[in-house]
């Protein structure tokens, strides 16, 4: 009798949260209505350059920090990427500690220097500082470094959730500021902070934010645009195949939905069908395609990816840059091998990424991860 009633009752358990569970994904809204962002106009888009504009060099010096353990891939490499591209600006990765960064939710890099060293090299500070997203938002010494340089002058600009890192320096306090859709909710508990919705760079007083991931890109040409001028930065955007990189942006179609919750369910419970998938570092490959590549098809829920080379040696990338492989391998099985879009524009490769996304898994989870990435498609 007691294992009957034992029984039933988890049977009831069950059932009682299948109710809850299927109530919740009912009350969800559906995929959002297209849409255009709305317009930017000149005043503001004027008014947004005069307000990044270098305060201290005129040839700036640009630091992206990041803690060694999981800052974000996209985050803390595209910036690097474009800025180092257009040759504008001195720029420097940086960690917090010595050894390499490990970036979520792929690659590793050997930043060129740790933040002790670019203090003792520039006690003066940056002239601007990129704050990636981090798995640990309160690293006090990640808090403290960016308050210091703030104190010295520099503007910071919190790229996707390091918005979220800028907001616990205090810095943000009694500014206007956006974050990724996913991490809204998380910057309005801030009570001192005021959000700002449809658009993808706010800048307010000497601290910048951005929406999600993908706006690091018109993020950095929007600082080529200020450092080099407007010719300058179209050159760089037709480069890495951007049309343009204005603040617009439809916060509406970034959301929590039921398309979304329902993929992510289903391809996480589909733990017997993971693939790992090999994308080789090739002689000066693009950093900036690397990382939109590699963060793409690791989140699907269904792949991760890794890189692969002959050695276990850093290789250097077009910019400079040295990313450490995660496997030892002369090459990899056909099947588990990505199209080859790191050797295409940035913006290009993403796109054919999301495309092979598609065809591998299907359009609801390119869909999803398109929505991760806060990209338009």
């Amino acid at each position: 009798m007691t294992w009957r009633i034992l029984a039933l009752s988890g049977v009831g358990c069950v059932a009682l949260l299948a109710v809850i569970g299927a109530t919740w994904l009912f009350l969800l809204p559906g995929a959002p209505a297209p849409g255009t962002a709305p317009a930017i106009s000149k005043a503001e888009a004027d008014a947004t350059l005069a307000a990044l504009k270098p305060p201290k060099r005129k040839r700036p010096l640009i630091a992206i920090v990041g803690i060694n353990d999981m800052s974000e891939t996209t985050d803390y490499l595209m910036p690097y990427g474009i800025l180092a591209r257009a040759d504008v600006a001195d720029v420097l990765t940086l960690a917090t500690q010595p050894g390499p960064v490990a970036l979520y939710p792929a690659l590793k890099v050997q930043p060129h220097a740790t933040i002790a060293e670019f203090d003792a090299a520039h006690p003066d500070g940056a002239d601007y500082v990129i704050v990636p997203a981090m798995s640990r938002e309160d690293d006090a010494v990640a808090l403290q470094w960016i308050k210091s340089q703030a104190s010295k002058g520099a503007i910071i600009i919190g790229v996707c959730v390091g918005a979220k890192v800028v907001a616990n320096t205090g810095l943000l306090d009694g500014r206007r500021a956006t974050t990724h859709w996913y991490s809204v909710r998380d910057l309005q508990k801030y009570s001192a902070i005021s959000y700002v919705a449809d658009r993808r760079l706010v800048v307010d007083r000497g601290v910048a934010t951005t929406t999600g991931i993908t706006a690091s890109m018109p993020m950095a040409l929007t600082l080529v645009e200020v450092i080099a001028g407007r010719t300058k930065a179209e050159a760089v955007a037709r480069d890495i195949g951007l049309a343009q990189w204005d603040a617009r942006h439809r916060s509406e179609a970034f959301r929590f939905t039921r398309p979304f919750a329902l993929t992510a369910i289903a391809n996480t419970l589909a733990f017997w069908n993971r693939e790992q998938l090999g994308i080789a570092l090739t002689p000066d490959f693009d950093e900036v395609s690397l990382a939109l590549v590699a963060d793409a098809w690791s989140r699907t829920y269904r792949s991760r990816a890794l890189t692969f080379a002959a050695t276990a040696e850093a290789r250097t990338s077009r910019g400079g840059l040295r990313i450490l492989p995660d496997e030892v391998a002369a090459d990899w099985p056909a099947k588990l091998t990505p199209p080859a879009a790191v050797d295409l524009p940035p913006a290009r490769a993403l796109d054919q990424t999301l495309d092979a996304i598609d065809a591998r898994y299907g359009t609801r989870t390119a869909d999803f991860v398109a929505m991760q990435l806060e990209y338009p498609r």
